[in-house]
This record gives C-alpha cells, structure tokens and sequence, in this order.
C-alpha cells in the first residue's frame, strides 16, 4: 500500500513587491501549519518524507511539518511549483519506490485538482490543508485517477 499526504502551503502574503515564488508566510500562516503537524503526529500520520514545491511558502511549510514531525530536511522538486493536475501525477508517479508515505506539499489550484483527480471526491483545499490518500498498489508508476481513497481530511478551521 502506498500513501500519500497532500499538504496544501499555509497561508502566505500577498506582497505585490516580491516575485510569487518569494512569497513568505504570514505569522498565522506558521501557527497553522505548526497546528496542522501536531494534528498529523496526534493521529500518527507521519509521512517518511516529505517532497515540496520551492516556492518559499511551501518550503517554509514543508519544514515545519518536518520539524514537528521529527523528519529529515524536505526535498524540493520545481516541477511541483504552479503545477497542473497532470503535472502533479508526473511527479508522484516517479517518487521514489523504496518510500510507502510521502508527503507532497504544493499549491492549489494543483493540490485540488489532483485531490479530486485521484480519489473522485471534490474537496475545498484551504491553506494548511492535509488530505490522506491511499492506494491499494505497491508501485507509485501505477497509481492514475480513481485508483485512491480519501482517508484523512483536516484543516485548521475544519
């Protein structure tokens, strides 16, 4: 069984005096992804690594939820930032086989579209968002759409 954590960045600023991929998180942004991981780690859903966009909110996101999550420094993969759904697939099709549960952290309208793409369920994805899917394969090449379940679906208001 594979699975899959789909992290959504916690909330960012709008500053228009930087590029969009510079954009830091908001101070209620940093309690929530902090709220988002303690939630994770109280329900022991701890991914054995975590993959995210290098935009600087999602960066910033993905460390914390390595830190509370005790994990190692998350990777950055390019092809995650303003990704499409297909996009995304691409990417979670070739993660690494030696990994069960990964955590990918990105952006909507992605995040969303893939969510919705691989279980069939049409979720609103807020920032900070977590949505567990599983998949009943042992091979991330194979997982595509309909082939996964939404087990686990928070937020911090939620």
């Amino acid at each position: 069984m594979k699975k899959l954590l789909l992290i959504r960045h916690a909330k960012a600023e709008k500053e228009t005096a930087v590029k969009d991929i510079d954009r830091p998180l908001k101070y209620i942004g940093i309690q929530d992804a902090a709220f988002m991981a303690q939630k994770l780690k109280d329900n022991a859903q701890i991914p054995q690594i975590i993959i995210t966009s290098p935009a600087l909110r999602t960066k910033t996101t993905a460390e914390i939820f390595a830190d509370h999550l005790l994990l190692p420094d998350p990777q950055t993969n390019k092809a995650i930032y303003e990704a499409s759904q297909q996009a995304l697939l691409r990417v979670i099709n070739k993660f690494p086989a030696e990994y069960d549960f990964i955590a990918l952290v990105g952006h909507n309208p992605g995040i969303a579209q893939i969510l919705e793409y691989l279980t069939g369920e049409a979720m609103e994805v807020h920032t900070s968002t977590v949505a567990l899917v599983e998949f009943e394969t042992d091979d991330w090449k194979s997982i595509s759409g309909d082939s996964g379940k939404l087990v686990y679906y928070s937020w911090p208001k939620g």
